[in-house]
């Protein structure tokens, strides 16, 4: 039988509960805000390095000094030196304008030609439908860094043609991902209501699908970009990139690995600073996929 006091003790147990939980879910908010802004101010720390390196060093990252060269991180080399006695930190600073630059020319390549592609194939629809869609399946059934490595061999070696590599391997994500908003939003009222004016149909496609279709293509490209990133620095790892004494990042693995015995952060430090990087990347297009979701959402209980 249950006592007065069990009766007492049970009904601050659960009025206890939501208030807990509501601590747990502050602290979770807290913690995921912190990680966005941390993400975000990473991100903006790299694309300064990309766009004024000497506010950040006054090194050059390509003259070395014989009598410094493998030294560890210190004060006078915040990521030590390289074999050759260049600073490790003024080549990562000066190499965020070749990484980024090329994970640039990736995305917007993919972006574009992928995002015409998947307009066209979801409006017009039919054959044309089915030649690009067939098409984005043959290229998703191939692993990316093949593709890569395959269209690299027939346009040469450089960064550039890395990442116009990496960008037509990512073309086929886009595609499909454009093609599958542009199937919703083609029949919206507002775009039955454009037809029966008489409004032409590339006026339509343009001014009124493609508005409407891009936000989830962005929030992929954001991803993309992280991706590209990687891409860019593991095929130049390989050799693809940008040849010696480019400061490019994946490049700065490569030479450092045969000296990873005795020189650990010749690699270490260009690894974790390729992984902070996409990891904000990829945190910060969460965070813009949440709020598009959120967004969509709203409208629709409106």
């Amino acid at each position: 039988m249950s006592t007065a006091l069990d009766v007492v003790v049970g009904e601050a147990a659960v009025d206890s509960r939501p208030p807990r939980r509501r601590r747990t879910g502050v602290a979770g908010r807290v913690f995921s805000a912190s990680m966005l802004s941390a993400s975000i101010a990473i991100v903006a720390l790299v694309v300064l390095w990309a766009l004024v390196p000497s506010l950040f060093t006054d090194q050059d990252p390509l003259l070395g000094v014989g009598a410094e060269k493998l030294q560890p991180p210190s004060g006078a080399h915040w990521f030590g030196t390289d074999q050759v006695g260049r600073d490790l930190f003024a080549r990562i600073v000066y190499g965020a304008s070749l990484s980024l630059t090329g994970a640039v020319i990736a995305v917007v390549l993919a972006l574009v030609v992928g995002s015409l592609l998947g307009l066209l194939a979801g409006f017009v629809g039919g054959r044309t439908d089915d030649i690009i869609m067939r098409g984005a399946d043959v290229m998703l059934s191939i692993p990316s860094i093949l593709l890569s490595m395959a269209i690299i061999t027939v346009l040469g070696r450089g960064v550039v043609v890395v990442a116009v590599a990496v960008g037509i391997a990512s073309i086929a994500s886009i595609a499909r991902t454009m093609r599958s908003e542009v199937l919703k939003v083609r029949v919206a009222d507002y775009t039955d209501a454009a037809r029966a004016a008489g409004v032409r149909w590339w006026t339509i496609m343009f001014a009124h699908v493609l508005p409407n279709a891009r936000g989830p293509v962005v929030v992929l490209a954001t991803i993309e970009f992280g991706t590209a990133l990687l891409a860019i620095a593991g095929l130049s790892f390989l050799g693809y990139g940008e040849p010696a004494p480019a400061p490019e990042w994946g490049a700065l693995i490569s030479t450092g690995r045969d000296y990873m015995a005795t020189s650990w952060w010749l690699i270490t430090i260009p690894g974790l600073v390729i992984v902070a990087v996409v990891l904000s990347l990829n945190r910060v297009s969460h965070a813009l996929q949440d709020r598009k979701s959120f967004t969509f959402r709203g409208r629709k209980r409106k």
